[in-house]
């Protein structure tokens, strides 16, 4: 038995050294990461993307203004009603249903149970947090710059933790696929809450 394991372990490694050999796991640059984003955007050094373990962008153009969009994306308590990965959102501090610069909330997101603390806000504009777990670590931003029809939507997240590893080698574009899923998500409840009040 010990044998049989020691045989599955050199097939893993050989398969990670092969993996990494080809460039399947090695991190583009920041730049190409970030694009065009990078002077809008403070990373804590702990998370600097071309430095972090793991790192996803993603975005979208939303016909809504800043300020629908904040709103929407700040009501943490409804998330679950339009965005599958979040569940049993709850606030540390009872004073407040919706997300401020100093709140701490409870939440559970890809399978896991996380503490999650409010790093910068800054209304219409820019939030970030902080998830911790002993495994996994990660700092989760949200940028909404202006347009001529709305505004566009940049999430980005950098993550460190052991958990990464595992991440990349079998769910290397599950995060990306869902944070899609949560922008898609806010564009829709944002259009439609600006579509109701222009033709109320």
């Amino acid at each position: 038995m010990p044998i049989k394991i020691l045989e599955i372990m050199a097939k893993f490694i050989f398969l990670v050294a092969s993996l990494s050999m080809f460039g399947l796991l090695t991190p583009l640059s920041a730049q190409q990461l970030i694009g065009n984003y990078a002077d809008k955007i403070v990373w804590p050094s702990a998370y600097l993307p071309s430095e972090s373990k793991f790192f996803v962008h993603n975005e979208i153009d939303i016909n809504a203004s800043p300020e629908v969009v904040w709103h929407i994306l700040i009501d943490a308590l409804q998330w679950e009603t339009w965005y599958e990965g979040a569940k049993q959102v709850t606030f540390d501090q009872t004073n407040g249903t919706t997300l401020g610069s100093q709140t701490v909330f409870q939440w559970q997101t890809m399978g896991l149970q996380f503490q999650t603390t409010i790093q910068a806000f800054e209304p219409n504009r820019y939030l970030a947090w902080e998830s911790r777990k002993k495994s996994i670590q990660g700092y989760h931003i949200w940028l909404i710059l202006p347009t001529e029809f709305g505004c566009t939507v940049i999430t980005q997240e950098s993550q460190n933790g052991w958990l990464t590893f595992l991440e990349k080698i079998f769910q290397p574009n599950k995060l990306k696929k869902m944070h899609d899923r949560w922008l898609y998500g806010l564009k829709k409840k944002a259009e439609a809450t600006t579509f109701n009040s222009h033709n109320q």
